[in-house]
């Protein structure tokens, strides 16, 4: 039977808000400049409140909901089941992945009450990119957000790492990746963030259950799931837990396994003005060429080139005329 869907994402919904701020104003509220803080709402209601006057630009995000936007923008078919709540942030989220051409769980009505989780990304004139997150409702991300038949009839799943953090997460990863796996079904997993592996290996191992397909990790992330000391040694330990895996480099690249043989590609160097999005952009681009026909190796040049792209730009979307061009791009590898 032939899949309806390239990729079946799973994972946070978080609506990003970008405000562009001064050093002076993160000195002022307290916040430590350039990394994400998970806050509770009456914090992010403070920050609000402080920043009614700047013009804030939104947009739906969150880890895995970009990469399987990189997929639709690209032209592949692709469903993403998340949790927004039943508010004006989740009918904009809702919106926002309609417009992409994202199919979705979500509906217009019989969402929960509550409130949808919110990403603040104060951006400073040096492109640094600091960000105040609160999960909001995606905290309680379950079983119940997941479409089983779309699953099935998916070419490949794509699990979010963050949802390990909560067991109710947990145990949707894992419903999701015993049904795709029964069905033949691809399963990828990403491990997200350093800090998440470190403090949640555990919860990983229950979700990789006997393994999975394909793993996307940085090099930290590699590292600190493996303890190995260099890429080499990670990715030896990394070949017991997946089928195959894509490590990216940053400006080096990526080191990947494709169940055979090992590759190293490069990528192009560029000035970058904002890597936050890069490792989604890589992901999203990879399973797009691997699920329309392209091998592991040039699916992986392709992911690099996208990810190059991205970079130089500010957020996680691409230009109409980017996508035509990293497409021409795929059309020469």
């Amino acid at each position: 039977m032939t899949a309806k869907y390239d990729v079946y994402g799973l994972g946070n919904a978080l609506l990003d808000i970008e405000y562009e701020v001064t050093d002076a104003f993160l000195e002022k509220m307290g916040i430590s400049k350039g990394i994400m803080t998970l806050v509770d709402e009456k914090r992010q209601d403070e920050l609000s409140a402080n920043l009614d006057n700047i013009h804030a630009k939104k947009g739906c995000g969150g880890s895995a909901a970009n990469s399987i936007i990189a997929i639709s923008q690209f032209g592949g078919k692709a469903f993403y089941s998340c949790k927004v709540a039943n508010d004006y942030f989740g009918d904009f989220y809702l919106s926002d992945l309609q417009r992409w051409g994202v199919e979705t769980n979500l509906s217009e009505s019989g969402r929960e009450a509550g409130k949808t989780g919110k990403c603040m990304v104060m951006i400073t004139k040096d492109a640094e990119r600091t960000m105040n997150t609160y999960l909001g409702i995606t905290e309680t991300f379950s079983k119940k957000e997941l479409v089983d038949e779309v699953i099935i009839n998916a070419k490949w799943i794509y699990i979010e790492g963050y949802l390990v953090t909560s067991e109710t997460g947990r145990a949707a990863a894992g419903h999701a990746h015993k049904l795709a796996a029964n069905a033949g079904v691809g399963v990828a997993l990403t491990l997200s963030d350093p800090m998440i592996v470190k403090h949640f290996k555990a919860g990983f191992e229950e979700v990789i259950q006997e393994g999975v397909d394909l793993l996307f990790c940085n090099e930290q992330e590699a590292l600190q799931f493996s303890g190995a000391s260099n890429v080499l040694a990670a990715g030896e330990a990394l070949k017991k837990i997946s089928k195959a895996f894509a490590i990216t480099l940053g400006e080096r690249g990526a080191y990947l396994f494709d169940g055979i043989k090992t590759h190293n590609i490069s990528t192009d160097k560029v000035v970058a003005r904002d890597t936050n999005g890069a490792g989604d952009m890589f992901a999203g681009a990879f399973l797009y060429a691997l699920t329309n026909g392209r091998s592991f190796e040039s699916a992986a040049q392709f992911a690099c080139h996208a990810a190059s792209v991205i970079v130089q730009r500010s957020g996680a979307r691409l230009e109409m005329f980017d996508i035509k061009n990293i497409k021409n791009k795929l059309n020469k590898i």
